[in-house]
This record gives C-alpha cells, structure tokens and sequence, in this order.
C-alpha cells in the first residue's frame, strides 16, 4: 500500500486560505482544459468548501469543459437540505453555466446499496480525476470514510461504497472509497477550526486516520488555518 504524502500548507486566517484556494482552483481548471480540454472535479461538503464555493462562481473559466462529481453523500431525498449536492448548487453550481448534464450528483434518493451502484457506473469511464476537494471531521473521517470501518484502500477496492452505519446521522450514506478518490492528478484537504486539532495532530503523528488513506500519486496538499507542529 502507498503511503500518504503531505504538503501542509498553513494560513493565519481563514478568509486567507479560502481565497488562496480559490486563486489556485481558477488557476488548475484553466491548466488542465488547456491540456484535455476537460476540468473533472470532486467536490465535498462541509462548512469551509461551502465558503470556497461561494467565491468559486466568481472566476473566469470556461464553465461548459467541467465536470462535476461528489466525494460522498447523505441518503435523503433529493433537493434535501442537508445533502451535499443541494448545498453545492444553492452555493455555485445553479450561479454558473456548466451543463446539467455535467453536473454528476450520486443519487443517494434509491438508497446506499442502489445508489452506491449506480454511481460507480457514472465514475467508472473517468481515469483520473484532475482535482479532488476534501474535508476533515473531528474524528479523521473524509467523506464518508468513518474511523473503524470499511475505507475501500485495497488495489480492488470498489469505486462507491454503500455506508450502512454511519456514526454520524444519517447512518445510510455513499461515498467514494479511498482508493477511487486516490485516482486523482490533485488532492486537497480543506481543515479549519480549532475542533480539528487532535485529528490534525494524530495524522502529523500517526498518519492512521482515515483521511491518511488517500494515497495519490503525486500526494495531497493540506490547507489549514491551523498553527502547524515545527517540521510539518
């Protein structure tokens, strides 16, 4: 199994490293439609990327070349409030001009073993993805990869678990398994708040959280607004 490599990347407030992200997003679409013609995204939900996303409907790019895809996702109704994707239109995706068509939300409404196979039809045609966005919780979960349970690293590892016992609500969820969101040109991990220290503190000292399971090959950048360890 490859082990994770990180660039920590620390900021002295927030508003600075959303607005630093966002510049360096704006700045990998456009390199990679310029080279493929094509920007495939995996967006997460969370308070921060809701931030980045906000700001994100604002850059100059060439809207109909990306691709938008969802790291996990809350087994609810469609349009419901607490799912990523309602999130991620209500804040970008309805503000700008990618095609619906290109806008590839997991159908977490069929329920996760439905839903979970249904969408690795929908990711299984992408190589690579160019840019994966992630979070942290407090417990070192990413996406719906919880501590104690199936993360999906394996080498034959399926592209979309169906999560079943969620420790958070609700408990039926589906997400990317670490091994399809390792598949990617760029990884970065958006951790702000002081309740992230101890999970950020036991990936710079162990590395066994589930978030350290994302193993890329070009390794994952991690923007915090954190005080970081001297040496990280």
């Amino acid at each position: 199994m490859r082990t994770q490599q990180r660039r920590w990347h620390s900021y002295s407030t927030t508003d600075d490293l959303i607005r630093d992200v966002v510049a360096q997003v704006s700045a990998f679409a456009q390199e990679c439609i310029a080279r493929r013609s094509v920007f495939h995204v995996v967006l997460a939900g969370g308070t921060t990327p809701r931030a980045v996303y906000e700001e994100l409907r604002y850059i100059k790019t060439d809207w109909s070349a990306w691709h938008v895809y969802f790291g996990d996702e809350r087994c609810l109704p469609a349009g419901a409030g607490d799912r990523n994707d309602t999130m991620a239109q209500q804040s970008w995706l309805q503000h700008v001009s990618i095609p619906s068509r290109q806008i590839h939300a997991i159908p977490a409404e069929l329920g996760n073993l439905q839903g979970a196979e249904t969408y690795r039809q929908v990711v299984q045609p992408v190589e690579l993805f160019d840019l994966v966005l992630l979070g942290l919780g407090e417990d070192g979960h990413t996406a719906s990869l919880f501590p104690g349970q199936t993360l999906g690293d394996e080498k034959n590892a399926p592209a979309v678990l169906a999560v079943s016992d969620a420790p958070k609500p609700p408990p039926e969820r589906i997400s990317l398994s670490a091994h399809r969101l390792s598949q990617a040109r760029q990884v970065w991990f958006l951790v702000t708040g002081e309740a992230k220290r101890r999970a950020v503190v036991n990936w710079q000292d162990h590395g066994t959280i589930p978030a350290a399971s994302i193993c890329p090959q070009n390794g994952v950048d991690i923007y915090t607004d954190l005080a970081l360890k001297p040496g990280d």
